[in-house]
Order: structure tokens, then C-alpha cells, then sequence
């Protein structure tokens, strides 16, 4: 705020204190609750090239909209990965969304992501009617759940996806944009349970199944791991990676289930087989 100051010689003295202050430090100051608009005067004009300093800028909510594009062009891939990972953030904040949407450094799925993130249309009830369906049995609250979903733009179905209810997930976690697909996994409300019956419904996605195979915290759950292998809209390369521990039983049940891959149910015989003999020799 001196930095500013009307005294040319207090401005002078301010500035050069400034340039002594460790980034970290001003970093820091950035994440705080109400930051000074003075310091975001400052690191914009000054600091933004620094990719420490460009994150801090787009993370704070109050950071001012002109300056999120040129902070979007300047965060290192961690930094870029970091937003995109936060639907929360993004589905509230459309302008950092936009700027990000320019960031090099972007995949293309990442950049599939955000264009759907920022599609204004809406999408037709028959986009959602076996979605709601499933979710809702009773008629009259179907409809409703149809006609809500319906009218919502995607960057509002995804804060639905983070913040609905169980039946609400339960038809989301079908809504035909991959983005809200992941804020449904991201939702701090889901339960292990709900998950559970994710991962053994066919008619979802593969992204959807390989999100939730790459989650360390939902695949140590036995039941999702042993749905995701019986599940046969689940690639096989995640399943080839559950096989080798999977149990006796669960062996057995790929053995049987004969609406998996062939690979992969032969493969569950063989190890099978493997194991029998290996506990006759010894």
C-alpha cells in the first residue's frame, strides 16, 4: 500500500523494500482471506511471470478478472493441473476456466474438459431419460429430476454433482459430458456405497471406470475392485492389473462369468489352476 502512497520518496522506499521480500512470502500473503488490492496490483504488475506467484493470483477468489488470463499463461504444468483438478473452483469461477482454456500446456482431454465446462447450451430431456430413470422410480419426482437437469448449463450440473443429493449423483454420473462425470467423484457428500454400485453398472462409461480405478482410496475397497473386474464395460487393461491379487473366490466368479473378455476370464483359469497346484505341492 506505501508502494502507492501520494509521498514519491515513501513510494521509492516502499518499492525497494518490496523488492527484498521473498516470494514465498508474498505467495503467502496471496492465500490469505482478504488480501490487500494493493498486493494484487502489485504482483500482477510486478511478480506475475513467477509461476508461484501467477497460481496464488488464480487460486484466490477475489484475485481481479483482468489479470487471470495472463496468470493462466504463466503457471507451470503442477500449477495448471492443480485448477483443473478443483471443479469446485472452476465451475464458480467461468472467467479462470476461460483463461486456463489458453494455458500451452494443456492436454487434450483437459481442454475437452474445459470447452464443456463453458458450453452455455443446455441439453435435451432424452440426453438424461434413462439416466433419471434408473435414479429416481417414483414417476412424478422422475420427471422433475428430468425437467431440472434438462434446463441446467453444464457448469451447473457439475455444482449439482458436487453438491446434490444421492439420486441426483446417481443420474449424473451419466450425464454425457465427461466433466460432470468427474465432479460426481469429486463430491464430498459421495459414499464407498454409492461407488460400489458405480463400478458393477455396465452401462456407464469406460472414463468413468477407469476414474474410479485410478483412486487409490476406492480401490482399496475388495467390492469395488471385485465389481470393476466382473464389470464388462471395464477396459481390460485395468482389470489385467486387479487379477493378480485378486482372492480364490473372486477367481472363481471370473472363471463363471462369461460377459467379461475372454483374455481375461481365461487368464482367471489359469491363475486359478496355478494356485491349486501350488497349494498340492506343498
Amino acid at each position: 500500500m506505501l508502494a502507492e502512497d501520494g509521498d514519491e520518496l515513501v513510494r521509492e522506499r516502499a518499492g525497494s523494500a518490496l523488492l527484498s521480500q521473498p516470494l514465498a512470502a508474498l505467495a503467502s500473503a496471496l492465500e490469505g482471506d482478504a488480501p490487500a488490492a494493493a498486493l494484487f496490483r502489485h504482483c500482477g504488475q510486478h511478480l506475475i511471470e513467477k509461476p508461484e506467484i501467477a497460481l496464488a493470483l488464480a487460486k484466490h477468489w477475489r484475485c481481479p478478472p483482468q489479470l487471470l488470463p495472463a496468470a493462466a499463461r504463466r503457471l507451470s504444468f503442477s500449477g495448471v493441473q492443480e485448477l483443473l483438478a478443483d471443479l469446485g473452483r472452476l465451475s464458480s469461477r467461468p472467467d479462470l476456466a476461460s483463461a486456463l482454456s489458453h494455458s500451452a500446456t494443456l492436454t487434450s482431454e483437459q481442454r475437452e474438459e474445459l470447452r464443456e465446462l463453458l458450453e452455455k447450451n443446455t441439453a435435451p430431456e432424452s440426453a438424461f431419460a434413462e439416466a433419471a430413470a434408473s435414479a429416481e422410480p417414483n414417476p412424478e419426482k422422475r420427471i422433475t429430476l428430468l425437467q431440472r437437469l434438462s434446463r441446467m448449463r453444464v457448469v451447473e450440473r457439475v455444482q449439482l454433482a458436487l453438491k446434490g443429493n444421492r439420486e441426483e449423483r446417481l443420474a449424473l454420473i451419466r450425464d454425457p459430458c465427461k466433466v460432470v462425470q468427474r465432479a460426481v467423484l469429486q463430491s464430498p457428500r459421495l459414499s464407498e456405497r454409492e461407488v460400489e454400485n458405480y463400478s458393477a453398472m455396465a452401462n456407464l462409461s469406460e472414463d468413468v471406470l477407469r476414474l474410479i480405478a485410478r483412486s487409490r482410496v476406492l480401490v482399496s475397497n475388495p467390492i469395488i475392485v471385485r465389481n470393476l473386474m466382473n464389470n464388462p464395460k471395464t477396459p481390460l487393461d485395468i482389470s489385467l492389473h486387479f487379477l493378480p491379487n485378486a482372492t480364490g473366490p473372486d477367481l472363481k466368479a471370473l472363471a463363471l462369468n462369461r460377459n467379461i473378455p475372454e483374455t481375461l476370464r481365461s487368464l482367471a483359469i489359469r491363475l486359478q489352476r496355478q494356485r491349486s497346484l501350488e497349494r498340492t505341492k506343498a
